[in-house]
């Protein structure tokens, strides 16, 4: 076997087996089922004390879960993309938008008439 040298596979230098005598006494545990609306369902480990949230996101899916198997979340709707041309015509009507237009030329062409230089 080549380049096998001495290594030891499958460990890291300090491992060694970890219990409770090394960590401590797990704290009580509840285990809570979430749903999606994919039908996933996810079985979460929370601490007893803990406060369990009322929404989880789906790790199958990533769609909000709730703890109600029969009513599940709805997807959030997602927005479709919109350009910056898209908001500037939300915000502007063709009128408005033609006489920023002609006065934007308007101030090119005086500034090229005085000798500055304008690409």
């Amino acid at each position: 076997m080549a380049g096998a040298g001495n290594a030891i596979r499958g460990s890291r230098v300090g491992a060694g087996p970890m219990g409770e005598a090394e960590r401590g006494e797990a704290a009580p545990r509840q285990t809570v089922t979430y749903y999606c609306a994919n039908t996933h369902h996810s079985v979460v480990a929370f601490a007893r004390e803990a406060a369990v949230p009322e929404s989880w996101d789906c790790p199958k899916c990533g769609l909000p879960a709730s703890l109600d198997a029969e009513n599940p979340p709805p997807a959030p709707r997602i927005e479709p993309y919109k350009t910056h041309l898209a908001y500037v015509k939300e915000r502007r009507s063709d009128t408005e938008a033609e006489d920023i237009l002609e006065e934007a030329i308007q101030l090119l062409r005086s500034r090229r008439k005085s000798g500055e230089i304008v690409f």
